[in-house]
Formats: C-alpha cells, sequence, structure tokens
C-alpha cells in the first residue's frame, strides 16, 4: 500500500504536468478573409469584375430558385443580382410559388401580363419575335440543375398558363467549370444577361454581366479545375460514365431534330 508521501509526490507531479498542458499555447486557426459582398474567400472574389455601377434595365429579373442552388460555392445569381440595380433582380427561393412569405409580391408578377417565362416548353416562342414594346418585362428565369427547373415547372400551375419564351441561341456556355446537360445550355447569369440584351436592345449586359463568370472560370482553370464538356457532347462521344435517362435521351432526341430542321 502506498504511504502518505508517495501519493503526495504522485499528486504534485500530476499537478505540475497539468499545468504544463494548460500553458501550451493553442494554435488558433488561420480564417480566410471573405468578401462582404460576395461572400467568397477574398483571394477568389469576382466583385472587382462586377460593373461600376449597378446596370439599370428598364425590365427586371425574377428568378425563381430551388433551394438547393443557394449551397452551391459557384451559383451565378448572385453575381447577376450583384450587377443589376437592387431592384431589377429579385430571387424567391423555393419549390412552390408563391411561397407565403412573399405571396401578395410574387402573386402580382405571375399575373401581370408584361411577365416572360423562360422555359422551352411547346408553348414557349422565341424570345425575339415579343415586341419590345411591350415592356418594360418582367423577365422569369427558374434557377437549378435542369431536373430541379424542370420539377419547379411540373409543381406550379401558375407557371403554365404565363407567356412562355425560349432563348434561340447557337453558341455553348462560358460556365465552363460545370457540366451542362446539351449543347447550348447557359447559365442563369448567362441566361439573364442575354435576355435583357434582346428586350433592352443593348449589348452592354451581355459584355458587362459576364465579366465576373470569365474572371471566376479563369481563376479556377488556372488552379487545377478541367474544363467540362456538356452531357449531350459526352454521350455522343462515348465519354459519358453514366447511363442515360429517359428525359435526358428525349432532349437529345429532340435537339437533334432542331438541328436536322435547321440545315
Amino acid at each position: 500500500m502506498a504511504n502518505k508521501s508517495t501519493l503526495s509526490e504522485s499528486t504534485n507531479l500530476e499537478d505540475e504536468v497539468w499545468n504544463e498542458l494548460v500553458a501550451i499555447p493553442s494554435d488558433v486557426p488561420e480564417h480566410r478573409d471573405v468578401c462582404e459582398r460576395c461572400r467568397r474567400p477574398s483571394t477568389v472574389c469576382w466583385c472587382p469584375h462586377l460593373p461600376t455601377t449597378p446596370l439599370n434595365p428598364k425590365s427586371r429579373v425574377i428568378i425563381l430558385q430551388h433551394p438547393a442552388e443557394e449551397k452551391r460555392c459557384l451559383q451565378t445569381a448572385k453575381m447577376l443580382s450583384l450587377g443589376l440595380a437592387s431592384n431589377k433582380c429579385l430571387i424567391f427561393r423555393g419549390k412552390r410559388f408563391p411561397t407565403p412569405k412573399h405571396e401578395s409580391t410574387l402573386r402580382e408578377i405571375l399575373d401581370d401580363p408584361r411577365s416572360l417565362l423562360l422555359y422551352p416548353s411547346k408553348n414557349s416562342v422565341p424570345l425575339e419575335e415579343i415586341p419590345t414594346h411591350e415592356g418594360p418585362f418582367n423577365l422569369i428565369l427558374l434557377d437549378g440543375t435542369w431536373s430541379q427547373a424542370k420539377a419547379i415547372y411540373a409543381s406550379n400551375s401558375s407557371l403554365h398558363h404565363m407567356r412562355q419564351v425560349k432563348l434561340i441561341t447557337t453558341g455553348n456556355s462560358n460556365y465552363v467549370i460545370r457540366t451542362q446537360p446539351t449543347e447550348g445550355c447557359l447559365s442563369t447569369l448567362e441566361t439573364a444577361a442575354e435576355v435583357l440584351s434582346i428586350v433592352e436592345c443593348d449589348g452592354i449586359y451581355r459584355d458587362q454581366l459576364l465579366k465576373p463568370l470569365h474572371a471566376l472560370c479563369d481563376f479556377q482553370l488556372k488552379n487545377g479545375a478541367v474544363t467540362h464538356q456538356s452531357k449531350e457532347y459526352l454521350i455522343k462521344t462515348n465519354r459519358y460514365p453514366k447511363l442515360i435517362g429517359r428525359r435526358l435521351r428525349k432532349l437529345l432526341r429532340q435537339t437533334e431534330v432542331t438541328e436536322t430542321e435547321n440545315q
């Protein structure tokens, strides 16, 4: 059995060891500086490439954003909202619209005859066929992946009765660090910039709003990111690793028919 002297020495030793551990300074993890506007680390901030003065078109862009899109670190809707005047880009998040929180505001927009839904349905017409003198417009975009956008459209009957337009473009997306479903698909930012350039008859929206996206992609490519081809391209070249689903197969067939008709 240990005597009192031994127990006392043991206790003192433990106290000394504990005091030494407590005295060791803890290394506080370094926190990267974050831009207050875009909420991205300062090293990858694209705010310097935004328009010096937010653009103020006559028409408004209304974004119905799927909740999952807000969590993406490389979202383009934020670039759009910062590139336009505060009252010219409204973002509503959810899966069903109008949401109770914004019932009156969004209901008024959806019922406005000057509201145009950008969606490639069978009832949509080319945006170029809409007389610009009917504006200013509420340009409604669905923000999310292609499947999320389709889900939003399918779940909201109020969208089915709106004037629907589509963007006729032969160019490919400049958002090369994100895979698009088909050739010609554009990001939310690119779509808005193109649409505003058409309805406002001014290419400044195309030129100025896309600069942050170009800067973002350039930085990512210089730091290890790779260029992404569309799913359509990868499938046509037998390089797509996943099995193609029915909806994408149908979309690709529609694309091929359109290409054949335009030849």
